[in-house]
């Protein structure tokens, strides 16, 4: 792909993740090629329908998500990535949702970097001993889940978090 179309590839992702973030299944194409500062055409040379657009920005979420995954670590990596998810899955609610992502699958992709920062949180002693990559998936999927169902203002997500790693630490919220 040619590095001009690769840029507007981009800009059109980007853009299409704030608009639905923003306007939800309702967003059009032709904002997102606005706020893009591209042509409708070219949304549609890139994506030629709405789904396949919201499929690129899903395995793009999927694929950071992994990414940054593997960036974190040390004894608070696990609980970061925890967070970011978390608010992540709450903003891109409208996208995750009209994908009609299975979650569990998702996470499944996402074994490899977590079960990196479960082991590097074990080792620190910053999560208990006798937590598995499975149980760590399964609170990720559940949380994700609550949040794609709406109502996870701040608070909410600040509340729940700090129950589920004290779950994690071996200790009381």
């Amino acid at each position: 792909m040619r590095a001009d179309a690769e840029r507007n590839r981009a800009r059109i992702l980007d853009a299409a993740e704030e608009v639905f973030a923003a306007q939800g299944a309702a967003a059009s194409t032709e904002e997102v090629a606005r706020r893009a500062g591209v042509a409708v055409g070219t949304v549609f040379r890139h994506f030629p329908a709405k789904d396949d657009l919201l499929t690129a920005i899903m395995k793009r979420m999927l694929a950071a998500l992994v990414e940054q995954a593997g960036t974190l670590g040390g004894p608070d990596g696990l609980f970061t990535f925890f967070a970011g998810i978390l608010a992540r899955a709450a903003e891109q609610r409208t996208v995750i949702t009209l994908t009609g992502v299975d979650l569990g699958a998702a996470m499944q992709g996402l074994e490899g970097p977590v079960g990196q920062l479960l082991d590097d949180a074990r080792a620190a002693g910053t999560v208990r001993a006798d937590v598995a990559l499975p149980e760590v998936l399964a609170l990720l999927t559940g949380l994700c889940h609550g949040a794609l169902h709406g109502g996870w203002d701040p608070e909410l997500q600040a509340r729940t978090l700090a129950v589920v790693f004290a779950g994690l630490r071996g200790s009381t919220p």
